[in-house]
This record gives structure tokens, sequence and C-alpha cells, in this order.
């Protein structure tokens, strides 16, 4: 069903600032503290003194972060309909699209778990490490593979929580998985010595947990997907939709993908200097990201349900509360890094090349979370709306613009690669601003006077 065509739904709760923080404040915490997992793991197996399993266990986290996060649209598509479904008081839609997601996780995790020898191969060959590490990564890669249909039944649980607007089930949920993980790297690694492969079982047990309780949490909820009839998973329409969405995902994730690489890649060319101080100036926004991505959320909630309950004005004003504090957050975060830049660089690394290359480039990394203000605001208006295709279509467009600017300043060096980087940045949420007045127009179009009465506000 396409709830631009469907009627009006249940009346919501008003949109506010205080419903804003309350959906984007546990997301946050959720994000900030997942690094805490790879900071215990890595701290684990560097206590066994072996530096080729620590480079294997640093591999193989990029090699699965990579791999799980191609399917990370699982967890978007799902929160979008769902959200959606739960505007318009369909209790039976929210049911059949968790069945549709958690029988797309079963397939396509089961797929990885089949083919994980070339894939296991394609990953040795990308890293190109020791003979050492790779003994290690095939050990760990071997273990964790099994993960894989948990991890991305994990993603669909997570996408129908904070589809329902629960993102405080969404926040104990992830914590939960990652207490679990920590506990049992710890045991496994310094306990039974299973060295990297104890650090995967640990992470596969995690994500078992995390599946049987989300399932059990969901329960409560009302939730019963396994009940929902095989014709009604099947059923055409419905899947045709749910694929055509993590379709237009994927893409939109792997263009993303493409340009981060790229970034890191030209970098490296620079010299090890350059490389290793982009990668610490990253992390200034990979720290305002997690923050920005909390409202990015929190849009996909109340966009996805005031289209859902057919309610243009609560959609407006979703729109314009996330943007308001996307911005608003990220001109605070950007003169904090601004500030306190040199200190939080001097404590990254004491190499004073690299200090000294970081400092150079410091105001293009601050300038970062303003550049990605709007997209991660519209990222979340767009899934909530599953305005995929246009998103997809948008994402790519500013990856030409990336690699556009990448080839003019190709002269420049690195201050060429920060200037694409927020060229890029800034394209996406250009783009989604521009088209957004014509997609809200075709996804209410029958409601004109609401428009003109918001328009009068």
């Amino acid at each position: 069903m396409n709830p631009a065509a469907a009627g009006p739904g249940i009346a919501g709760p008003e949109v506010t600032h205080r419903r804003m923080l309350a959906l984007a404040v546990p997301i946050t915490l959720a994000n900030v503290t997942t690094p805490l997992l790879g900071l215990v793991g890595t701290a684990a197996v560097g206590r066994l003194g072996d530096a080729a399993l620590l480079g294997a266990l640093a591999l193989g986290a990029v090699a699965f972060d990579y791999l799980f996060w191609t399917f990370g649209a699982l967890r978007m598509a799902t929160a979008g309909l769902t959200a959606q479904a739960t505007g318009a008081g369909n209790a039976a839609e929210i049911d059949r699209t968790l069945a549709r997601a958690l029988a797309a996780a079963l397939a396509v995790g089961l797929v990885m778990v089949a083919l994980q020898g070339p894939l296991a191969a394609a990953a040795v060959r990308l890293f190109g490490a020791s003979p050492a590490v790779t003994g290690a990564l095939s050990a760990y890669f071997a273990v964790r593979i099994w993960c894989a249909p948990f991890t991305l039944a994990n993603y669909a649980i997570l996408g129908s929580t904070l589809g329902r607007g629960r993102t405080d089930l969404g926040l104990g949920l992830q914590v939960a998985i990652n207490a679990v993980n920590v506990v049992l790297t710890l045991l496994f690694v310094l306990r039974a010595d299973y060295g990297v492969a104890g650090a995967a079982l640990a992470t596969v047990l995690a994500e078992i947990a995390g599946t049987v309780l989300g399932l059990a949490v969901l329960q409560r909820l009302g939730s019963r997907p396994w009940r929902v009839p095989v014709a009604e998973i099947v059923e055409r329409a419905g899947l045709t939709r749910m694929l055509a969405v993590n379709g237009d995902v994927m893409v939109r994730t792997l263009a993303l993908i493409t340009a981060l690489a790229l970034f890191s890649a030209l970098g490296a060319r620079s010299g090890d200097a350059t490389l290793a101080a982009n990668a610490v100036l990253q992390n200034l926004f990979l720290v305002g990201s997690f923050f920005l991505d909390g409202f990015a959320t929190a849009a996909e909630v109340l966009c996805g349900q005031a289209l859902g309950a057919r309610d243009e004005g609560r959609f407006r004003a979703a729109v314009r509360l996330s943007l308001g504090w996307c911005l608003g957050f990220a001109l605070a975060v950007s003169g904090l890094f601004l500030a306190v830049g040199e200190s939080f660089i001097d404590a990254i690394t004491t190499a004073p090349e690299v200090r000294a290359v970081a400092r150079d480039y410091l105001v293009y990394a601050a300038l970062t979370p303003v550049a990605a203000a709007a997209a991660f605001a519209f990222d979340g208006v767009y899934v909530g709306a599953t305005w995929t295709r246009p998103m997809r279509n948008l994402m790519l467009a500013a990856l030409s613009v990336d690699v556009a600017v990448l080839a003019l300043t190709r002269g420049a060096g690195n201050t060429g690669l920060w200037l694409a980087m927020l060229a890029f940045l800034a394209a996406r949420g250009l783009g989604q601003a521009l088209l957004y007045p014509r997609l809200v127009a075709g996804a209410f179009p029958q409601a004109p006077a609401g428009r003109a009465a918001e328009a009068a506000r």
C-alpha cells in the first residue's frame, strides 16, 4: 500500500522540541557507547602481546563493518515503513513489514555464510597483510561470519523499534548486545585464551542474544511476526516495495562508502603523515555524526508517522525541527572543534609530523558537521517518507560532485581532498533541500487547505 494514497491515519503526538529530543537522545547514547566495544576488544587482544593478532582483529572489524554496513538498508527501510504503518494505525502492516525484513535478513545472512570462502579470500587479497596477520584474520573470519543472519536480523528488529518511536528500546537492545559482547570477549580472550577466534565467537553469541531479546521485546509490544502467513510475506506489492526501498538505500550506502574510500585512498598517496593526520581529523567528524544521526533518526520516526497519518502539518513541523536541531548542533560542535581541536590532536597522536599536518587541516575537519547538517536531517526525512529513490539519485549526484572537485583540485594535495569532502557533504543536503518541496507536495496532494494554513503560521 502506498501511504500517500491512504486515507487519514490515527492522531499522533504533537511534534515538539521535547519529543524530538526524547527520540534523538537514546540513539545518540547508543551511537556513543558502540565504539567502546571495539576499544575493549582491542585492549583484550592487545594484552596477548602479539601484534599479528591485534592487526587481524582490526582488519577483521573493518571487513565486517563494510560487509554488514552494505546491508544496513534493512534498518533504515524497516524504520521508515514501520513508522508509516504506525502513523496509519495499521498493526498488521507493522508485523508484515517486520516479517519481510526478518526473512530478507535470514536469506542474505545464509548466503553470506555459504559464500564465506570467497568472501574471506577477497578480504585477505584486499588487505594484503603479512602471513601471520592473514592466518589470524582467516581464523577470525571463519567464526564471525556465522553471526551474519543474526546481525542482519538485529538491523530489522532495531528498525522496527525505531519506527514505532521506541528509541529507548533501541538503546536498550544496543547496550545489551554490546554488554554481552564485552563480557564474553574478556572471558574468551583473556580467560580461555581463544585469541581472535574468541573475540569473534563473543560477537556471534552477542548477536544471537540480541536477536532473542529483540524478538521478546517486540512480542511484549504486541508483535508476532512469526505468525504472519507466508502468503502475506511474499505478497507482491508489499514485497516489491520493501525490496525497492532496501535496494535504493543500499545503492545510496555504497555511494557513501565510495566517497569515504576515495578520501582515504587518495590521502594515502600523500604520505604516511598526511594519511595519519586525516585519520585523526576524521574522528572529529565521527563524533559529530553520532549526534547528528540521533536527530536524523528522530526525523525518520516523526516524518514517517506523520505521513502514515496523512498529517501534513506534523510532517512539516518535524522537518523544521530536525533541520533546526541539526544545524544548531552542527554550529556548536564546529565551534567546539575549533576551540579544542589542537588539544584533541595532541591527545590522539604524539608524532610531531602528524600533529603538524593535522593542525594545518583542522579548520576543514571542523566545518564538516556544518556541511553535513542538512544532509543528516533530510536523510531522516527521506527515509521516514520512503523517498528512497530520490535519495539514492541525489547521493549519486553528490558523489559526482565529489569526483569533479577531486579532479579540479588534483594539484592542491590534501587541501583538495578536504574541499571535495566538504563539497560532497554540502551537495547532498542542498540537493535534498531543492527537491523537498516537490516531494512533499506529491506526498500530500489532497491537503491544500492544510498546506495554506501551515504557510500562514
